[in-house]
Formats: structure tokens, sequence, C-alpha cells
């Protein structure tokens, strides 16, 4: 089969970029999980938009792929959704392969670990967030229905007037939504 010099650099271009963006992805997540730890609400909050960034740039990088799937689809006489790494590197010379290789498996370890921590974090954050409704019930004389319950809300309604009874403030905020 031809060799296919331009593919092998759009190919590793792309991984490149693939990799900058999960090293950015995994720093933001690492640095959510720290102040997570610490109780630091603005820089978990700060994280969290610098993720939802970085998940927009990675949308784009999921457009390149496709573009670069489609070509050596094209090359390969395979369509989109068959063409594999390997069936690319056919194309490619021994190096430029073995290159591809090595990057695509530096980026299926960073995911991985990306995926871990930010499972770690969504742990982490039901955690203080389970302690923070605690610490509500405990502070409001509410039961182990929980502050936050269906029932902790309607116990404070008078069924008569329909509305909550006098003296008794309504609780809005919800924060296991």
């Amino acid at each position: 089969m031809t060799v296919h010099v331009d593919m092998g650099r759009v190919l590793l271009s792309h991984l490149d970029d693939q990799l900058r963006s999960a090293e950015r992805l995994l720093d933001c997540v690492l640095r959510q999980g720290s102040a997570i730890r610490e109780r630091e609400v603005e820089t978990v909050l700060r994280a969290i938009g610098e993720i939802q960034a970085e998940m927009e740039r990675r949308s784009l990088l999921e457009q390149q792929r496709s573009q670069v799937l489609a070509q050596a689809g094209g090359m390969l006489g395979m369509p989109e959704h068959a063409v594999t790494l390997d069936a690319i590197c056919t194309l490619l010379d021994p190096v430029t392969a073995e290159a591809a290789r090595t990057r695509s498996a530096q980026l299926r370890g960073l995911l991985a670990e990306i995926g871990q921590r930010h499972t770690i974090n969504r742990a982490l954050m039901r955690q203080e967030l389970a302690f923070l409704d605690h610490l509500t019930r405990l502070l409001g004389g509410d039961d182990d229905t929980g502050a936050y319950g269906p029932t902790a809300a309607a116990k404070h309604i008078d069924p008569a007037a329909g509305r909550f009874s006098a003296g008794v403030a309504p609780r809005v905020l919800d924060l296991e939504a």
C-alpha cells in the first residue's frame, strides 16, 4: 500500500492536540479535587467553568477526529465508522505509525485517569453535600426525614389555608437536585 505522508502529519498533529487538551482537562480535574478537599468553593466553581470550557474545545477536536477518520476511510476504501488506528497505520511509514500508536496509548491513559479522578471528585462532592445536609438538619432541628425531603416541606403546609404555617419559613434550596 502507498505511504501517505500527509495522513501521517494530520494524524500526529490531531493526536498532539488531543493530548494537550487531555492534559489541560486532567489539570482542571486535579485542581478541582484539591479544592473540594480544602472546601474552597470559589476554586471548585472556577474549575467547573474551566472543565466546561475544555469540554467545548474537545467537541471541536471530535469534529476534527471525524474528518481524519473520513479522510482515512476514503484512502482505505471503507466507511468512517469502520476505520481503526491499526487500519490508518497501514497508510503510514513504520516510524510515523509507531509514533501514532504511542500517542494514542498516552491519550487513552490520560482519558482513563481523567475518568477516575472525575469519579473521585463526584464522590467527594456527594460526601460534602451529605455533610452539609446533615448540618442543616441539625441546625434546623428537623428530624431524619431530611431538611430538603418532600415530607419536610409538606409538614409545614397548612392544608386548610393552602399555605405554609405561620412562623415557619419554607425551605427553598434543594442541594440534592
